[in-house]
């Protein structure tokens, strides 16, 4: 899994330095879904996770921006700063999705290592 998150990371880094700051996170999530895939890694765009609640399914319960591997889970930012609600956001979309692993990734950054949070859930 760490290999993996770092190349989630080293592809990102590879969109940052092309593109900048300033940009929507459409086509941050775009750039580093393609970076990926040429590298032969599997993702997956918008992935809708349904949210169950008391027997009830919930269909367009939320979306996940990048789906790696069907392990890996990159929430994409494009904002002036991370938040505790997006980490918590992150953290919620790990639980509903049984997954352990996610990124939280801020693109509207100077260097993108200020941009970064790994999460982990139930590890």
């Amino acid at each position: 899994m760490n290999q993996l998150s770092q190349r989630v990371l080293d592809a990102a880094y590879r969109v940052h330095s092309a593109l900048g700051p300033g940009l929507l996170e459409s086509a941050y999530e775009h750039c580093l879904a393609y970076e990926l895939g040429k590298q032969g890694v599997a993702v997956a765009r918008q992935v809708s996770i349904p949210i169950v609640y008391d027997g009830l399914e919930i269909d367009e319960g939320f979306r996940i921006d990048l789906l790696v591997e069907n392990r890996l889970i990159v929430e994409i930012k494009a904002v002036d700063a991370l938040m505790p609600i997006h980490q918590a956001q992150l953290l919620t979309y790990l639980k509903l999705a049984n997954k352990q692993i996610g990124l939280l990734i801020n693109f509207k950054v100077q260097s993108l290592k200020h941009g970064i949070k790994r999460m982990v859930h139930n590890l």
